[in-house]
């Protein structure tokens, strides 16, 4: 790939600063994550089927997949805040859409520009940390502490909409029967609004990510010639066999609980203790990063996550399912950091920003095909066989993160 004119370091903001990014970050995902289970069960609501459904939730990838790398080369030229400030704005503006008019076709609309928003949030953050870290230990431990973001938006968002459904219903005169989603919808306008704010008085973007100066600097080399590596093509595949684990648990979760009768709370409780086992297991590591081994804390990921796989369709009960969700969220939850570390010490520094958008356009390219075989597939065959065919798969592919020793 060439020697190419290095960039300059990200200068480090201290630690509250970070926390702040990290809360922020956390918010605008919250709000998508939230709407992940607020949309589905709308749609569900409104006599729409399955097949609408994994429509609905393959959008939410579907703007990422063609985003990703125009958005790499735009957090390249003008740093952090501002990409942050633009992905709140339309993770903001998505929510209150759907409040407004909670129809399907907005429903849809509002997927795509959620989808986007955390794509370009996620590039921007992960880009700064790749660079802001002074070795592989310190690399790991940020992208874990990074990481809990996600994790615990996964709590945040799912509950919090869960909530409003239940609890909002009936409580305004003459509001419908949607008058919880409507709720739901509007608490999660302000997530993004605070993420903005804690963003803005982290620090300046100057000095939270020094833009790349184009003065006298080589072009990069194309994103694609990053594939022509063999590492680089197995870290794509685990990380599209692991993405594809929590897109279908996602999907499944409520399926099966609006068929067993569940109610949105304990469906919301469900997919919150997944989120908060992730983040349990990510504030573990960075204690552990200087012993754990990228290529052996994924591979255990990968045959625990196929074991539960196997069993979670079988508990038919709240509490069966909120077990496996929990020890999924502990397999799953452990792999992000690692694959990110794996990410940075086998692409060249110049080419990060594109390996950062080659993985998110790869594996969301993923979430937007699987939610739609998800469907048809749960249609004819039932949910569960999208379980045993996931874990299945996840369980060959454990292979491929054997060969990404560094």
């Amino acid at each position: 790939m060439g020697d190419l004119n290095p960039e300059p370091s990200a200068a480090p903001v201290g630690a509250s600063g970070f926390a702040r990014l990290v809360v922020g970050h956390t918010l605008v995902h919250a709000s998508m994550s939230g709407m992940r289970l607020a949309a589905p069960l709308l749609a569900l609501h409104l006599g729409l089927g399955t097949v609408y459904v994994g429509v609905l939730l393959s959008l939410y990838s579907l703007t990422q997949v063609f985003i990703a790398l125009p958005v790499g080369r735009f957090v390249e030229r003008h740093g952090l805040r501002r990409p942050l400030g633009w992905g709140a704005l339309a993770a903001g503006s998505g929510a209150w859409l759907c409040a407004a008019f909670p129809r399907f076709e907005v429903l849809c609309g509002a997927a795509l520009l959620m989808g986007g928003a955390t794509g370009m949030c996620m590039i921007a953050l992960q880009r700064y940390v790749g660079r802001a870290a002074r070795d592989g230990t310190e690399l790991k431990r940020m992208f874990s502490w990074l990481s809990l973001g996600p994790a615990a938006s996964n709590f945040v968002g799912p509950v919090l909409a869960g909530l409003c459904i239940d609890h909002f219903v009936g409580l305004l005169p003459g509001g419908g029967d949607l008058v919880g989603f409507r709720a739901a919808f509007a608490c999660l306008v302000l997530l993004p609004v605070i993420s903005w704010l804690l963003v803005r008085s982290a620090a300046s973007a100057q000095t939270l990510h020094p833009p790349v100066n184009g003065a006298g600097a080589q072009p990069l080399a194309s994103a694609w010639d990053l594939l022509r590596a063999s590492r680089m093509r197995a870290l794509l595949l685990v990380n599209w066999l692991l993405s594809s684990c929590w897109d279908v648990h996602a999907f499944v979760v409520p399926v099966l609980g609006h068929e067993r009768q569940l109610s949105a709370s304990v469906i919301g409780g469900i997919l919150g203790g997944f989120a908060v086992a992730a983040a349990m297991v990510r504030l573990l590591i960075p204690m552990v990063a200087a012993q754990a081994r990228e290529w052996h804390v994924t591979t255990a990921a990968m045959l625990g996550t196929a074991l539960l796989f196997g069993i979670y369709p079988l508990m038919h009960g709240a509490w069966g399912m909120a077990i496996c969700s929990v020890f999924l969220g502990f397999a799953l939850g452990s792999v992000q950091p690692m694959i990110m570390s794996t990410l940075h010490h086998i692409t060249p520094e110049p080419q990060r920003s594109q390996a950062l958008a080659l993985r998110l356009m790869a594996i969301n390219t993923s979430s937007v095909l699987m939610p739609l075989i998800f469907g048809s597939v749960g249609a004819v065959l039932g949910v569960s066989v999208l379980f045993w065919f996931v874990g299945s798969a996840v369980g060959l592919g454990s292979r491929a993160a054997w060969r990404l020793r560094i």
